[in-house]
């Protein structure tokens, strides 16, 4: 049973865990929309919402507690200068997760595109095209 079980433990080790949650936080923070599998994606939103909820109010403490949890200045610098005045009036729910039709490759686990609700136009068209 699995009563009471908060963490996604995805098949992974601890820290394998914490490194590939970190790489898709960056890569998310970076891109602004990546495809995941649904449950890896379930697993990252609520680490990037926490990061983007500390991130509204810039502070050196938040920067360091950032760049703790993701390890890569550039990320930090995005996710300080753009991301945190872009949610700032949004108390929540800055991640939204849809899933896709057809299923991976390799182990026909589902797969899902995780992004911000609002992102940047340029990102946006890039998209598009």
């Amino acid at each position: 049973m699995r009563h009471r079980v908060r963490e996604f433990k995805l098949g992974r080790t601890a820290s394998h865990r914490t490194a590939m949650q970190r790489n898709m936080a960056v890569s998310l923070i970076e891109h602004e929309r990546i495809t995941t599998t649904l449950t890896k994606a379930k697993a990252l939103r609520p680490v990037i919402e926490k990061l983007i909820t500390t991130s509204k109010e810039s502070s050196v403490h938040n920067r360091r507690r950032a760049f703790a949890a993701l390890r890569s200045k550039d990320a930090v610098s995005k996710l300080f200068e753009v991301l945190g005045p872009r949610f700032k009036d949004r108390p929540g729910g800055y991640c939204r997760i849809l899933k896709l039709a057809k299923p991976r490759l390799g182990d026909a686990s589902e797969r899902a595109i995780i992004e911000f609700v609002e992102r940047t136009p340029a990102a946006a068209g890039a998209d598009a095209e």
